[in-house]
């Protein structure tokens, strides 16, 4: 991992605002993801860390505020021409077509993609998941919790994109299961792909995390390197049961 993340910011969010009719859901959130970096989102249920991401991602709107993709301002992009810029995330619940086999999956991430480069990143998704290589043929709806995880982690970086957005990847996953993917996250750190991560489990998320981010109702209330956070008392009474 690389904390100190060369080469300037991927992502800089600036003061974003969300609404969702008249609910504000985000206060004015600043969050900034170095090149390389991976950062964690850690908060309560409702604090707006799923929203941020859609809003990231251009499934949600920002009402105000600003953010900047590798220089560039896509506060107001369409959210299939954040794919193209090379932003893919990785949904909450997961979201694979259940019906569809495990590689139309895969390969409906590389949807903007020459075919050719696509089965190369194929084959490196199938070393990193080698049970979606076994399962390639198999229905994606047949899998298992965890499967479907690694599943739709694979079909994102099918798009081989400048910045992964993870949310929840251990929601409702047995914990080995949610060891194996925290194992791949870190693999995937290690190689240098840009991550930010939401995550209910603070405790994995912030070990793991170069930054760490703390948001409450909307905003961000603190932030400093992962491994600080979790020797903060306050994190370790609000979200660490310690």
């Amino acid at each position: 991992m690389n904390a100190s993340a060369n080469g300037g910011a991927v992502l800089e969010v600036s003061a974003l605002c969300s609404h969702y009719g008249r609910i504000q859901a985000l206060h004015g959130v600043s969050v900034k993801v170095a090149k390389g970096a991976l950062v964690a989102l850690v908060g309560a249920n409702g604090a707006g860390k799923t929203t941020l991401l859609r809003t990231i991602s251009g499934v949600q709107p920002a009402s105000e505020g600003k953010i900047l993709f590798c220089g560039e301002d896509i506060t107001r992009l369409r959210s299939d021409k954040r794919v193209r810029l090379g932003i893919a995330q990785v949904p909450e619940g997961r979201q694979v077509f259940g019906p569809m086999p495990v590689e139309d999956n895969l390969m409906l991430g590389a949807y903007t993609r020459d075919w050719g480069a696509a089965r190369g990143t194929l084959a490196r998704i199938y070393d990193m998941f080698p049970v979606l290589k076994e399962r390639r043929r198999q229905a994606a709806g047949t899998l298992s919790g965890g499967e479907q995880q690694m599943l739709a982690i694979g079909r994102a970086l099918m798009g081989e994109p400048k910045l992964l957005l993870l949310d929840e990847p251990s929601m409702g996953l047995a914990p080995q299961l949610v060891a194996d993917i925290f194992r791949a996250v870190v693999a995937l750190a290690r190689e240098g792909m840009t991550m930010l991560l939401v995550e209910q489990n603070a405790q994995a998320a912030l070990s793991i995390a170069d930054v760490g981010y703390v948001l409450e109702t909307g905003q961000t209330v603190m932030s400093g390197p992962g491994k600080a956070l979790l020797q903060d008392e306050r994190i370790r009474q609000a979200y660490l049961g310690m």
